[in-house]
């Protein structure tokens, strides 16, 4: 892989911090260093000292006097060192990624942490996507993902994609039309694999299998975020882009937003090394590092859970998820099979509902829907160009109880009839 050719004038001059470095080396110093280099605040100025965090199960976390001046100072723009460990340890177990056994740099896999995975994204594009540049992606898509694109001045091309994700006969269509030694020809492909936001698609293993292959072919990077992949609801769970990654062409973004807690804003970013190391360089100049407070305390809660701990938990909350979308799934059956059209999502959290007879959702959601008190986000925010008409909407199944979403189901059949499907 040259590596080189896809970066950004913007990340190529990046350069290391040498004071991160310093601190990056001190972490993995022996008690005995003395350092006179770091400007770091003295912690036996901070006014806190200790702190528990009391489980669900009724166990507790220790943050203990020592382990608290680790969480309140400066630490190293790569994560905490055992958290890095714990969490390489699991993609490995999970994904045994064939980047494991390449040199650096051919791209051997590296980690690092990131304050939820929306940060590592946005450090992807920036790295990657340069004004005119061409990105393919599987619009519909995530809404804050268009957000931080649509800026950097390229332009997106939508690839075709049902409720499997992604068709490999139209990503072929759209890399054909260019020749080769076309220097606009895309290089980077982003998708969601696994109950894409906002169409719950999930991209079957035989598609992800054409996909990569196309993606050899190109010589294009896949972005492949991954928020959901521990809410799929059937197991084994499919596997993901960075399985098969045989070249190091995949940067993987996981978070523990939907698993731990969205507020600790934790998410990682797994690929190459040369590739990942442009992205921490960038965390160096901005962010420097994710909070050390909330790294310890889930490194703490990781350490003593183990693996298996961990799945015990997802299980947990894969069944609870479960539950919600087959309860959602039932009442859509209940009220809007004859005004409503949808696919039931293998992962995730929404249902994405196409309204029939409705060439545009906007005005209905957000005229009309406040009248019902009934809130879903109409489907047109998702699409490249969000004026394009749009006769979706999506529907999340994550927060509002069983019996709420049937009301809601309720509300949003009779909006539907009120309005006689006028909405254009």
């Amino acid at each position: 892989m040259n590596y080189a050719r896809f970066l950004t004038a913007v990340s190529t001059a990046r350069k290391p911090s040498a004071i991160r470095l310093l601190t990056e080396l001190q972490q993995r110093s022996p008690p005995s260093l003395i350092s006179l280099a770091g400007g770091a605040p003295n912690p036996d100025t901070f006014p806190f000292l200790s702190a528990q965090v009391r489980l669900k199960s009724g166990a507790e976390l220790e943050m203990n006097e020592s382990l608290m001046r680790r969480a309140l100072q400066y630490s190293g723009s790569y994560g905490i060192p055992e958290l890095l460990s714990w969490m390489k340890d699991l993609q490995k177990s999970l994904h045994n990624p064939p980047t494991i056994n390449l040199t650096p740099e051919e791209g051997r896999m590296e980690m690092c942490v990131t304050t939820g995975s929306q940060e590592g994204l946005g450090k992807i594009f920036e790295m990657l996507v340069s004004p005119g540049d061409n990105v393919l992606l599987d619009a519909p898509t995530y809404s804050g993902t268009l957000a931080a694109l649509q800026p950097l001045g390229c332009n997106l091309i939508s690839v075709p994609s049902d409720q499997d994700g992604i068709k490999p006969s139209g990503l072929s269509q759209a890399l054909e039309s260019w020749h080769p030694s076309n220097p606009q020809k895309p290089r980077v492909l982003y998708t969601i694999p696994n109950g894409g936001n906002p169409t719950g698609a999930s991209i079957s293993h035989e598609r992800k299998i054409e996909v990569y292959e196309l993606a050899r072919k190109h010589d294009l990077l896949i972005i492949e975020d991954d928020p959901y992949y521990f809410l799929q609801f059937q197991k084994p769970w499919a596997p993901s882009f960075l399985s098969m990654d045989v070249d190091g062409r995949v940067l993987r973004t996981d978070s523990f937003s939907k698993i731990l807690s969205s507020g600790i804003r934790l998410g990682f970013v797994t690929g190459p090394k040369p590739l990942v190391d442009r992205v921490v360089l960038h965390i160096q100049a901005s962010t420097m590092h994710t909070s050390s407070f909330t790294q310890l305390m889930v490194s703490q809660l990781l350490q003593g859970w183990g693996q298996g701990g961990f799945l015990k938990h997802i299980d947990s909350v894969i069944e609870f998820y479960s539950s919600q979308r087959n309860a959602m799934l039932a009442s859509a059956d209940k009220w809007l099979k004859d005004i409503a059209e949808w696919h039931p999502p293998k992962a995730g959290m929404f249902l994405w509902i196409k309204l029939k007879g409705v060439k545009d959702t906007n005005k209905l959601i957000m005229e009309k829907a406040l009248e019902k008190e009934v809130l879903l986000v109409p489907g047109g925010v998702f699409n490249i160009n969000s004026s394009d008409p749009c006769p979706y909407v999506r529907a999340a199944f994550s927060l509002s109880t069983p019996e709420q979403i049937d009301e809601a189901f309720r509300r949003l059949a009779e909006l539907i009839r009120d309005a006689e499907l006028t909405f254009d």
